[in-house]
């Protein structure tokens, strides 16, 4: 296997820099399963007054609370709407369904990410001993590194709320869409009823997400971490973490954006790869089959990590990520096409 010099495989392969270690180092801690650690109660008091909510709470990861809103929002038996694409339906093990036997209600994502509203109304079930309840809407902000049109969203949520579904959005990119679409998270973040925040993304820190809502939803969600081990002690210590994350790392995503564009737009000029640009960090390529093995394996043997298969490739810019990486990655495709 090729050594990864330049990894633009996910933003969850940044590394916690030496001022963000500081930060953690010198956390106050407490047993947190009892409520007594003061840094993350100070991180989840953060996230819940940046999204607009009256609570959160810190868990070890984006699956967890996610699993944790669709577990608090449906009992057994109830079902949630989803998109085809999203990370709670597709990319989560089904957890909704092994873990809290909840039924999943896919619908196909349009090409900006959304779910078509004649496509939500037609899902929602009628109230009949033959259908599963439908309980709850969940939406993803930035999905495949889209933003969600904020009309859209507005637009889907009073859907919901007619149908008396809740609403719940994984903003695991929360930031990364508020930055690119010169929104605050909390005007993103209006609409739902509860939100999941990443911060081990773009943001930076090694671990951890915040699940944020009505203090009486994240009560009920706080017993169903403890039952699915996701009570942490000391945790002041990665919750400090993501708190230097929220004060130093948010506007740079900027920059993130910006590389993503340039590399984006590089790599397009090539023919044989057909280039989606990005509006944040992310962007997808496919390459022509009569190159896309070899592409793939070229980049890959020049130290350029890239996840994808079947000539499709998923590119992330993050942190860790600087102007040298853009440059390398391009020099290494343009040393391809010239050689083809």
């Amino acid at each position: 296997m090729a050594t990864i010099v330049h990894d633009f495989r996910s933003d969850t392969v940044t590394r916690p820099d030496a001022a963000m270690r500081a930060a953690m180092a010198e956390a106050p801690v407490g047993d947190d399963v009892y409520g007594e650690d003061e840094t993350v109660a100070a991180l989840e008091a953060r996230v819940a007054d940046m999204t607009g909510k009256a609570a959160g709470m810190f868990v070890p990861s984006g699956t967890q609370s996610n699993l944790l809103a669709l577990m608090s929002h449906c009992e057994r038996g109830e079902e949630y709407i989803a998109g085809q694409e999203a990370h709670a339906y597709k990319f989560e093990a089904g957890g909704a369904a092994v873990l809290g036997s909840i039924q999943p209600q896919p619908i196909e994502n349009a090409p900006d990410g959304s779910l078509p509203l004649d496509k939500i109304t037609a899902a929602i079930k009628p109230d009949d001993i033959h259908f599963a309840r439908t309980r709850l809407l969940a939406l993803e902000n930035t999905i495949g590194g889209k933003v969600l049109p904020q009309t859209y969203v507005e637009e889907a949520t009073a859907l919901a709320r007619q149908a008396g579904l809740a609403t719940h959005l994984d903003g695991a990119r929360i930031f990364n869409a508020a930055v690119a679409s010169n929104r605050s998270a909390k005007d993103l973040a209006a609409a739902f009823d509860t939100v999941s925040v990443c911060l081990s993304k773009g943001l930076g820190a090694p671990v951890g997400s915040v699940l944020v809502g009505s203090p009486e939803f994240i009560a009920k969600a706080r017993r169903l971490r403890k039952m699915v081990g996701g009570g942490m002690r000391q945790a002041g210590i990665i919750a400090a973490a993501g708190l230097y994350a929220l004060e130093n790392n948010v506007e740079r995503l900027a920059d993130d954006h910006a590389r993503a564009r340039r590399l984006a737009e590089g790599l397009a000029r090539h023919d044989g790869l057909d280039v989606e640009l990005p509006q944040t960090n992310i962007f997808f390529l496919r390459a022509d089959p009569a190159i896309g093995e070899r592409f793939a394996d070229h980049m890959a043997a020049a130290g350029i990590g890239v996840s994808g298969r079947y000539g499709q490739q998923r590119w992330v810019t993050h942190k860790d990520i600087g102007d040298e990486a853009i440059d390398a990655a391009l020099d290494a495709a343009a040393r391809f096409f010239a050689a083809a």
